[in-house]
This record gives C-alpha cells, sequence and structure tokens, in this order.
C-alpha cells in the first residue's frame, strides 16, 4: 500500500491508517463492554473547569 495524502489523512501509510482504526476500534467496543460505572457529562465537565480555572490562576 502506498504513501496517503497529508492534506487528506493525519497518517503517512494506509497501513497506519488501518492499524489505528484496528486500534481505535478495539477501545471502544472495550469501553462499550464495560460494567465501570458511566460519570455524568455535567461531573467531568465541572471537573475539567475547575482544573483549567486552577491553571488560568497559576499562570497569573
Amino acid at each position: 500500500m502506498g504513501k496517503l495524502d497529508p492534506i487528506v489523512s493525519e497518517f503517512e501509510t494506509e497501513e497506519e491508517a488501518q492499524a489505528y482504526d484496528t486500534w481505535f476500534r478495539a477501545q471502544v467496543e472495550a469501553a462499550l463492554a464495560s460494567d465501570k460505572p458511566r460519570i455524568p457529562h455535567k461531573e467531568v465537565m465541572a471537573k475539567i473547569d475547575s482544573i483549567i480555572e486552577k491553571h488560568r490562576r497559576a499562570q497569573s
């Protein structure tokens, strides 16, 4: 397989693109099959906002 156009793909070769696709699909399948408790979106965003604010204050 040949090289990919950098304007069209972030991967240099089709093999790299396929390997990433395979890895990504496995990650999604594992997440969907997981029985770990889900974290609500609002809770995640509140934590991230807190981290961002902490770093903003540290920059001042």
